[in-house]
C-alpha cells in the first residue's frame, strides 16, 4: 500500500504516534469509522456524486470518524465577504479551520487550493482543508505580505488501514481530540524543523560552519581553511541550489536568524554581572 503523501519528503509518519498515544476509545472510533466509509467514498466516486451530497458525507466523517459534533461544531455555508466556504469548525464558539468540498469525482487542482487559502484567508482563518471527502489536503495559511500557505498535510482515505497505528495517527491529527491537544499544530513545527530549506539554513550557518572549520582543520593542521571557503564549497558542490534559494529558503533563513535573536536576548537577560554582550552574542555564534 502506498504512503499517503507528505508534503514534505523527510516528514516521518511514524513517529506522529509518539506526539501522544491515541486513546483507546478514540482509536477504536477511528478505526472503525475509516471501515465504514471507505465503501461510502468508492460508491460516490463511482456515481459522480453531486457537491452537495459530498458535503454531507463529509459532515458525517467529521462526526462519525474525526468526533466533531456535527450539530454544534460544524457550520454548514460559512459567510466570508459575500461568498460561502462549504463548511466551518468552531470550538468553544470559535472558528478552528474551514473546509472547502468538492465533488467526490472531482480530482483537487491548484485553482482549487486557491479558493480555498483565499476564503481562510477572508476570514482571517489559520487552518483550511481542501477535501472530496477521500482525500483531504490540510494547509496553514501565513498572514504576512503577500499571503503564504503551506501544505502540512495530505490524507487520502482510500490508502490508510484501519489496522495500521500510522495511518491512525493521521486522522487523529484532524480529529477533535487531536485539534484540542494541538497535534496539527506540533506536526506542522515539526515539519518545518525538518524540512531541507531549514536544514540546508542551518548547514550553512556560521555555527555549524564553525564545527566544520575546526573538524576540517584537525584533520588537515597543515592546510589553511577558512569560512568563506567553506561556506562556498557546501553552496556550490554539496547542496542543491533549490534548497538555498526562493522563498522557502530564504524563510527558513528567517526563521533561523530569529531562533538565534531570541536566544541572544535570553542569555543577554540572565547573564551574570560582569559579562559583556559582546561575550554573550559570541557565545550564541560559537
Amino acid at each position: 500500500m502506498q504512503r499517503p503523501y507528505s508534503p514534505s519528503a523527510e516528514a516521518n509518519y511514524s513517529t506522529l504516534g509518539a506526539m501522544s498515544k491515541i486513546p483507546a476509545k478514540v482509536s477504536s472510533r477511528l478505526a472503525a469509522g475509516l471501515k465504514r466509509f471507505q465503501p461510502i467514498l468508492d460508491g460516490a466516486r463511482a456515481r459522480d456524486v453531486t457537491e452537495a451530497d459530498t458535503v454531507t458525507i463529509v459532515k458525517d466523517i467529521l462526526a462519525e470518524i474525526l468526533g466533531y459534533d456535527k450539530y454544534a461544531e460544524v457550520t454548514s455555508e460559512h459567510a466570508i465577504r459575500g461568498t460561502y466556504c462549504d463548511l466551518a469548525v468552531k470550538l468553544d464558539g470559535k472558528l478552528a479551520w474551514l473546509i472547502e468540498v468538492k465533488s467526490a469525482g472531482l480530482g483537487l487542482k491548484e485553482n482549487h487550493v486557491k479558493q480555498a487559502v483565499d476564503y481562510a484567508a477572508n476570514q482571517g482563518c489559520e487552518w483550511v482543508t481542501l477535501t472530496n471527502g477521500t482525500r483531504w489536503l490540510v494547509y496553514r495559511v501565513g498572514f504576512g505580505k503577500p499571503i503564504e500557505h503551506t501544505l502540512v498535510a495530505e490524507v487520502d482515505l482510500s490508502l490508510l488501514s484501519p489496522r495500521k497505528d500510522e495511518d491512525l495517527a493521521l486522522l487523529w491529527l484532524l480529529s477533535k481530540e487531536g485539534w484540542l491537544k494541538s497535534h496539527l499544530e506540533d506536526f506542522a513545527a515539526q515539519q518545518e524543523a525538518l524540512s531541507k530549506y531549514a536544514i540546508g539554513a542551518l548547514v550553512c550557518s556560521d555555527s555549524v560552519v564553525g564545527v566544520l572549520r575546526r573538524e576540517l582543520r584537525r584533520l588537515n593542521p597543515d592546510t589553511r581553511i577558512d569560512s568563506e571557503l567553506i561556506q562556498a564549497v557546501l553552496r556550490t558542490d554539496v547542496l542543491k541550489r533549490e534548497i538555498l534559494e526562493g522563498e522557502k529558503a530564504e524563510s527558513a533563513r528567517r526563521s533561523l536568524a530569529r531562533v538565534a535573536r531570541k536566544a541572544q536576548r535570553v542569555r543577554t537577560e540572565d547573564q551574570p554581572t560582569g559579562v559583556s554582550k559582546a561575550t554573550v552574542a559570541a557565545e550564541v555564534t560559537n
